[in-house]
Formats: C-alpha cells, sequence, structure tokens
C-alpha cells in the first residue's frame, strides 16, 4: 500500500485509491495510515474521532468504520496477480484486527512521511559532514514530498492535531537546514524571496530572520538587513513581551560593524535525531 498524508490524504493499494469520502472514516485511515505497520490502539481512535465524549456505542461505530475500509481495500485486491502456490491476500490481511486495536499493513509500499523522514535524515547527516551541496539536495528532495499541511483534506481530532504539529515542526528544522546549506554555497541572492515569504509567515520565528539577514547583508543591502531585525524586535516585544535573543543581538552587531562583502558566518545547530519538539515560537538561533 502507497501512502501519502504530508498534504491530501491517499492511500492506494494496486494503484487504487482506497481513501473513503466520509469524514470519520478518513479519520481512521489516517491515523492508521501514520502508525502503518504498527497497532493503533482502539482507545486511541476513539480519542481521535470523538474526543472525552464519546458515545457508548463507539467501539460498535468504530468497527463499522473498519468494515467500510476493508470493503475499499477488498476492491482494490481483486487486481493482485495471482501468484501459483502463494494464497491471495484478503482486506483482513491488509488492516488486520490485532489484540487492542488496528494495524495497517504496507507490504513494502510506499510512504511519504517515512521517505521524508529519511531524505531528511540523510541532509542532516551531510551537513555535520559538511557536504552542503549533498545537504542542500537532500533536504530539498525532502520538503518537495510536502505537498500542503499535513491531513490536510482530514477533520482533525486531538491526536492527528498533535501529529499535524510535530510534523510541521519537522518541516521546519528541514526546510532551516536547507536554508543554512544554500547560504553556505553562497546562494544568498536566490534566497531573498523565499525568506521574505517565510519571515512574513513565521513572524517570531528567529532563526529563519537571522537568514533573512544574512542573505540580505551579503547582497549588500545592510540596511534592509538591520530593518529585518528592528521589525522582528518589534513583534517580539509587543506579541511574547521578549527580547530578541542574544545571539540574534550579536548577529546584528556584526552586520552594523561590518562592510557588505564582509562574510559573516553560521553555526548550524544539529538538528534533534529523531525529530524535533514543539518549540515556542521563536524558532532556533544560528549562532554568529
Amino acid at each position: 500500500m502507497d501512502i501519502d498524508v504530508l498534504g491530501t490524504l491517499g492511500a492506494r493499494e494496486n494503484g487504487v485509491s482506497v481513501t473513503p469520502t466520509a469524514p470519520k472514516p478518513r479519520q481512521v485511515l489516517a491515523c492508521l495510515a501514520l502508525h502503518a505497520d504498527q497497532v493503533v490502539p482502539v482507545g486511541g481512535l476513539i480519542e481521535e474521532l470523538w474526543g472525552g465524549t464519546p458515545p457508548r456505542s463507539a467501539r460498535t461505530t468504530l468497527q463499522t468504520y473498519v468494515l467500510q475500509l476493508r470493503e475499499l481495500i477488498s476492491a482494490a485486491l481483486e487486481k493482485d496477480v495471482p501468484v501459483e502456490g502463494v494464497p491471495r491476500r484478503s482486506a483482513k490481511d491488509v488492516l488486520v484486527t490485532s489484540p487492542g486495536g488496528y494495524l495497517l499493513v504496507t507490504g513494502g509500499g510506499t510512504s511519504d512521511v517515512r521517505e521524508f523522514e529519511r531524505l531528511a535524515g540523510a541532509g542532516y547527516r551531510a551537513m555535520d559532514a559538511g557536504d552542503f551541496p549533498g545537504a542542500a539536495r537532500k533536504l530539498r528532495d525532502a520538503l518537495g514530498l510536502w505537498t500542503g499541511a499535513a491531513f490536510a483534506d482530514v477533520h482533525t481530532g486531538t491526536q492527528l492535531q498533535m501529529e499535524a504539529r510535530r510534523l510541521e515542526e519537522s518541516r521546519l528544522c528541514a526546510l532551516d537546514q536547507r536554508i543554512e546549506a544554500d547560504l553556505r554555497l553562497g546562494r544568498h541572492r536566490e534566497l531573498l524571496a523565499e525568506l521574505t515569504v517565510l519571515t512574513s509567515r513565521y513572524r517570531t520565528h528567529e532563526n529563519l530572520h537571522a537568514q533573512f539577514m544574512l542573505a540580505l547583508h551579503r547582497s549588500g543591502r545592510r540596511s534592509e538587513a538591520l530593518g529585518v531585525y528592528h521589525r522582528l524586535r518589534g513583534t517580539l516585544v509587543r506579541d511574547l513581551g521578549l527580547e530578541p535573543s542574544a545571539r540574534l543581538r550579536r548577529l546584528q552587531q556584526s552586520i552594523l560593524v561590518a562592510a557588505p562583502e564582509t562574510p559573516l558566518s553560521m553555526e548550524h545547530p544539529a538538528p534533534p535525531p529523531a525529530g524535533p519538539p514543539t518549540g515556542s515560537g521563536r524558532g532556533r538561533m544560528a549562532q554568529v
């Protein structure tokens, strides 16, 4: 089974979509797809579907949703090519009932989340090794798997909302490192348009603003780089009651005293090995 959750939800068996249209079965499929090849507890599915106030019929209703998914899978399995001596798969072999929960078997199919994590991890290792062209390429490929917000067309409950936030943090981490790799490769002018959009979208993310300041400074636009700092400081003070971090203040001072052609260096922060935690919204600050 091939699975996509980094954007609109998609699940295909033998190239045939098994994605339901009804909202609740879509929620169930999204949970199972995100945790493919792992048992998803019944309790977690019920919490996702109904929060803290499930109906008395919650388990029976969940079983109905699972049956609907199996009907879609069964239709797709009809395209299986028979292999002599190998029993044909049934829908129950793909969507398995396990003690305490359900398990969606991918059978070697693709998962955009797993591929994103694989490529991003390779990009982080390339950054650590100083292979900036390789890091930029791998991280760009990882980010290219995203077609929108995770579970973009799924009605999400508490479980999927939490997972969507986690995935978004992972995406931001990969984006941060890809931009840094590009900066180290001297692509500062090419980054200006992208960073203009990103700093408008993530108005308190310090590292993105630091990267924007560096890109502007290296493009000979020192006054605009300092303007980015002052806008960020105003937003942090007004919205969060915080001053910019010491590292960002040092970067501002470095730009104040440096000529436009003077290269300013940043040490890239190592990404967390198991995916970044949800932060305060200020972002990770590059070291000067």
